[in-house]
């Protein structure tokens, strides 16, 4: 179902080896795996017929490089607000290390030594929020999990920490828009796949 209003395409980068290996992946800029970079050209034919007024990527190469693979790369302006959650310590280590040495850890809720808090995340998502009301027309934004989870949570409303209770796939498409008018910011669809 299409909507009268403007509609935010969200993609996810492809596979990388630290996405598959559960790693915390925020700044490290590593390639996309194999499988990612076939689930990224498939991108393209779930993407194709899609009209948009501008193309946005996060930096990373995995995000680029999906966006370039699913044959948007020409028209993306890099977005570097739209850079992944900065692990700091947690950089490139598991959940299941975090909480072998900090019992009961959550990245939402307690954020990361060194690196972001989910505020600093959230305002990061606020300035991209802001530019996408502003520009009131479809945009097509590729990034990383926990970035977008959070960009969800503050499209609709909500505190950055809710983006918790949001699950993205690698290569997944989401949509955010808009149900009766453009005061009612709604998610359309979510870690399609």
């Amino acid at each position: 179902m299409s909507s009268a209003f403007p509609e935010i395409h969200l993609v996810r980068h492809g596979e990388t080896e630290w996405s598959l290996s559960g790693k915390h992946t925020g700044r490290t800029d590593i390639p996309l795996t194999q499988n990612g970079e076939t689930a990224a050209r498939k991108l393209a034919d779930r993407l194709k017929g899609l009209i948009v007024s501008a193309v946005w990527s996060s930096p990373s190469q995995r995000a680029t490089n999906t966006c370039a693979l699913a044959d948007f790369g020409a028209d993306a302006v890099i977005k570097p607000d739209l850079a992944e959650w900065d692990y700091g310590a947690y950089e490139g280590i598991t959940t299941k290390e975090i909480l072998a040495a900090r019992p009961g850890w959550q990245l939402f809720r307690d954020g990361c030594p060194d690196g972001e808090m989910a505020a600093d995340v959230g305002a990061r998502a606020d300035r991209i929020v802001r530019e996408l009301r502003h520009a009131g027309a479809p945009i097509l934004i590729f990034s990383s999990s926990h970035f977008l989870r959070v960009l969800a949570a503050r499209w609709l409303g909500l505190p950055p920490e809710d983006g918790s209770r949001f699950v993205l796939d690698t290569a997944s498409i989401s949509i955010l828009g808009y149900e009766h008018d453009l005061t009612e910011p709604v998610i359309r669809r979510w870690n399609q796949r």
